[in-house]
């Protein structure tokens, strides 16, 4: 009787094996548009950053101005190698476009089909339509806050908080002395002064960067979050011990009715959770500062309303509340050679291993970094959040 075997004989002969072709490097050519966004002053790519990509080879096209509020000039650009424009159709007709906020619809309407665009997507302020003019264009998206480092974490993200926790303290400091509104205050310790009390809701990086910094002031730091193990983390990572607690409304309030300056820096899943009432900000002292850094989310203080960088304050109930959501914006070099440093070697990565398409395969961090590829939605909570049709990306690219 005959046995019935799927392969041919031919099919069973061992096999030469099959070595990967030899990766070709390409040339890139990136557009660095104008931001155009409400009081976004960053840029992607320092004078630093072009230099290295252009003596790799690479076009660098630049609209005048871009870099203007971030304190680099055309002619920083220009000596760095970069092309000079004044035409933002010209920019945007780029093979590779790279912004901090996410591109509008109108700067889709003028990309060619199948650009490569890496910004921000900031999800949680875009509608519909946006991804809707993606697809339309075949466009390939990439976005800074889904890109993972060797290690698993989030380098643009974990960078930017960074920022914002240290930032956030030395906008208290300034509060703190503002003879307007503040109380005349030094944040810090001084010998025979009671040293500045601070309250840090939170404890993931923004918690961690202002409680450094607070404690190099010399302050006196009280951290309160729901999960013991980061508590303890938190801890672990400053290398000193500090007041810590979960978030008990009466430890709380205690805490707030003492302190000078308290530090919002939750997240949650969505919307983040409120978890000081107006009524205990009432408790606190007059002239006491909030800064809610987690209002980009909607802010963990009841009495927080978003405010711009142009008009930060506002005082209820005798409590001074900054409440701007883009921060790190108000540190526009520093923010900006920040998130070149982590661009820049993802770029040079895509060259060298001969395009996009190539680098994903190899990459799994710029692979998670893909929320559509060619005009295909290939991100899950972000077609979950707008109940669009998706595709898993590894399915795609393998």
């Amino acid at each position: 009787m005959a046995i019935y075997s799927p392969f041919s004989k031919a099919q069973l002969l061992p096999q030469e094996e099959k070595l990967e072709v030899a990766r070709h490097k390409s040339e890139l050519f990136i557009g660095v548009p104008q931001e155009t966004a409400y009081q976004e002053r960053r840029i992607c790519l320092t004078p630093d950053a072009v230099a290295s990509l252009t003596s790799h080879g690479h076009r660098v096209l630049i609209e005048s101005g871009a870099g203007e509020s971030a304190s680099f000039s055309d002619k920083e650009y220009s000596d760095a190698g970069a092309e000079i424009t004044k035409d933002t159709k010209k920019v945007f007709s780029c093979p590779i476009i790279l912004k901090v906020e996410p591109p509008t619809l109108p700067e889709i309407e003028m990309m060619n089909p199948q650009t490569i665009v890496i910004s921000a997507i900031q999800l949680k302020t875009q509608r519909k339509e946006y991804f809707q003019a993606l697809a339309t264009k075949r466009i390939t998206a990439l976005a800074f806050e889904f890109i993972k480092d060797e290690d698993g974490s989030y380098p643009a993200v974990k960078s930017l908080s960074e920022i914002a926790g240290t930032a956030a303290i030395h906008i208290a400091a300034e509060m703190m002395i503002n003879q307007n509104i503040g109380k005349g205050l030094l944040f810090g310790n001084i010998t025979g002064v009671r040293p500045t009390e601070v309250v840090i809701l939170g404890a993931g990086t923004v918690a961690e960067y202002a409680a450094r910094t607070a404690l190099g002031l010399g302050a006196s730091v009280k951290v309160f979050d729901n999960s013991i193990t980061r508590l303890r983390r938190l801890q672990n990572l400053l290398n000193q011990r500090i007041f810590t607690s979960t978030i008990q409304e009466k430890m709380l309030l205690k805490s707030l009715m003492r302190c000078d300056v308290a530090i919002g820096a939750m997240r949650g899943k969505n919307r983040t959770p409120v978890v000081v009432t107006e009524t205990m900000v009432e408790h606190m002292k007059k002239g006491a500062v909030i800064v809610d850094v987690s209002i980009d989310t909607g802010g963990c203080f009841e009495t927080s309303e978003i405010t711009t960088h142009d008009k930060p304050t506002f005082i209820k109930n005798n409590v001074i509340h900054y409440c701007v959501p883009n921060i790190p914006s108000r540190y526009s070099k520093t923010a900006s050679m920040s998130i070149s440093n982590i661009i820049t070697p993802f770029l040079l990565h895509i060259a060298d291993d001969g395009g996009l398409e190539s680098a994903i395969r190899c990459n799994r961090g710029l692979k998670n970094g893909i929320y559509f590829y060619h005009g295909l939605l290939t991100n899950k909570s972000i077609a979950d959040w707008f109940n669009l049709e998706h595709r898993d990306i590894n399915l795609i690219v393998f």
